[in-house]
């Protein structure tokens, strides 16, 4: 029997990000919504003074583009860029999210590929200057005609002309494009709607059971889905506190729990793993903090487990894309599931999921493995100029997302890996997620990449590339033996490297196509 999972009977809310903006301040228009989160800093926004700010930025916007244009944000993560955000939902303007840490031939492909007539530009990342950067890449891009530098921010509110009327937006329109994180090496423009940002952040908020007491702390990059989509959004919806540090730094992340009193956060593995090393846990006041949420890359039971015992606190997994705006499923906190930690959790509210078969599409039953697919309004409108690529991901308003899992009869949903990862040996599938599960259980493994390498007998084997814990020390030999412990012998790597760290993407998921070297792939 096949399996579809997460319909459901009523028609799903479509709205503007500027109109769930203007929402909350008329709701909650004396709380608190935005902080600056940088050491030292003492800077917040009530609700109303989010909007009033991001209209000033909408006007500001409109005197230099029409609506429809596309405008960059080449900028690390501030109170700044969150109003940017908003102003150019307001504006009808659709942002281009840039990654800060984008060299010069890398920013130039995505101004010039996006057809970007303006970018927001913060002076200075890292030593940086980005503003050269931009005029390095200038000449090459025809549509680009404005810059703007946040080093000018009062400034550019000021230039706005407050009469002007802002325009009509539709849940339909364009608010971003974000390019794919690039695990395959190639980015692509992905658009995202108004509707399918804004119900995303709600519904993923309101599995997490967050309120108006909630504070939320966002160590996620903005330019990236799970930081201006999901915390940004999500917060906003909820009447949640937002708090913005400027980058994923520890020790001051784990000080604005204790200043702040924060009490959710969402987060990759390696940034909770970070936390939970940091020698100065221990003595903190962190009785405020109630819950993790986990994702962006494979979680681990045991890192689940760790924290649960470390903080006291709940924690949630879930499961999404770029193309998804981003999130798909998600565990709840006191998931009545007695193995949710082993999965991602059931399809959110007004999200469908169902498994096919990779080659012909058609529905598998529950507990096969198969491609996972995804419909509903969240679903990207496609990848911009890129018809094939479109072509190749939405089928039928299905999203092919490319990873392989499989639904249990209760409508969870676990992980095997990419269909592009799955290892084929001697006509046996490898799924990597389940031999990587395995390696993480291992006390001395501190990360693990599964993927296969070319074999003239068995087409390919299983190779193991593996980080170990500081201090440790293990070979191949010892972790093969473990791993014959817990898996069939097809299953177990043959080949064992071992590295130092690992390379990722911003989202914090391996970048498997860099490590084919290492094993002859």
């Amino acid at each position: 029997m096949e399996q579809d999972t997460g319909t459901t009977a009523e028609a799903p809310p479509e709205h503007t990000v500027g109109e769930v903006l203007r929402t909350a301040a008329a709701r909650w228009p004396e709380r608190t919504a935005l902080v600056d989160g940088a050491p030292g800093a003492d800077r917040a926004w009530t609700f109303a003074e989010v909007l009033a700010d991001s209209e000033r930025v909408a006007r500001a916007l409109l005197r230099r583009f029409a609506p429809g244009e596309k405008v960059a944000v080449w900028a690390s993560n501030s109170p700044e860029w969150v109003l940017v955000e908003f102003g150019a939902a307001l504006a009808g303007l659709t942002l281009v999210t840039v990654n800060p840490a984008y060299l010069a031939p890398e920013v130039g492909f995505v101004l010039g590929q996006s057809r970007a007539s303006g970018v927001v530009v913060e002076p200075e990342f890292r030593g940086r200057d980005l503003l050269a950067v931009v005029d390095e890449v200038r000449p090459r891009l025809d549509a680009l005609r404005e810059v703007v530098s946040l080093g000018d921010w009062a400034a550019f509110l000021d230039s706005g002309d407050p009469d002007v009327a802002l325009p009509a937006v539709a849940p339909t329109d364009i608010a971003q494009v974000q390019y794919t994180s690039g695990t395959t090496g190639s980015p692509k423009g992905t658009l995202l709607t108004h509707r399918g940002l804004a119900l995303n952040g709600r519904v993923f908020a309101e599995a997490l059971g967050a309120g108006e007491s909630d504070v939320w702390i966002n160590p996620m990059p903005l330019f990236h889905t799970a930081g201006c989509g999901l915390t940004t959004l999500g917060a906003l919806q909820t009447g949640g506190t937002h708090v913005v540090p400027p980058a994923f730094e520890p020790e001051n992340v784990l000080d604005l729990f204790e200043s702040r009193r924060g009490s959710v956060v969402l987060c990759v593995p390696t940034m909770l793993v970070r936390l939970l090393d940091d020698p100065s846990l221990a003595a903190r006041d962190l009785s405020a903090w109630r819950l993790i949420a986990l994702g962006g890359a494979p979680v681990a039971p045991d890192l689940v487990a760790r924290a649960e015992k470390a903080l006291g606190v709940a924690v949630t997994i879930g499961y999404g894309q770029t193309e998804a705006s981003p999130y798909i499923t998600h565990t709840l906190p006191d998931d009545p599931n007695p193995r949710w930690a082993h999965t991602v959790g059931r399809p959110l509210p007004h999200v469908e999921v169902r498994i096919t078969d990779p080659a012909s599409g058609a529905p598998l039953p529950p507990g096969e493995v198969g491609e996972i697919r995804t419909r509903g309004i969240c679903v990207m409108a496609g990848y911009f100029d890129a018809p094939e690529a479109t072509r190749a991901a939405l089928e039928d308003g299905w999203l092919r997302t490319g990873d392989l899992g499989s639904l249990d009869a209760d409508g969870y949903l676990r992980i095997q890996g990419r269909l592009k990862d799955m290892i084929i040996r001697g006509g046996e599938n490898v799924y990597p997620r389940e031999v990587e599960d395995v390696l993480h259980s291992h006390p001395a493994v501190a990360g693990a990449a599964v993927l296969g390498a070319p074999d003239p007998e068995w087409g390919e084997t299983v190779a193991a590339v593996v980080q170990l814990r500081e201090g440790a020390s293990v070979d191949g030999v010892e972790l093969e033996r473990f791993c014959r412990q817990h898996l069939a012998s097809f299953k177990t790597p043959r080949t064992w490297r071992f590295v130092d760290s690992f390379p990722q993407t911003a989202s914090g998921k391996i970048q498997k196509f860099a490590l084919r070297d290492l094993v002859g792939g």
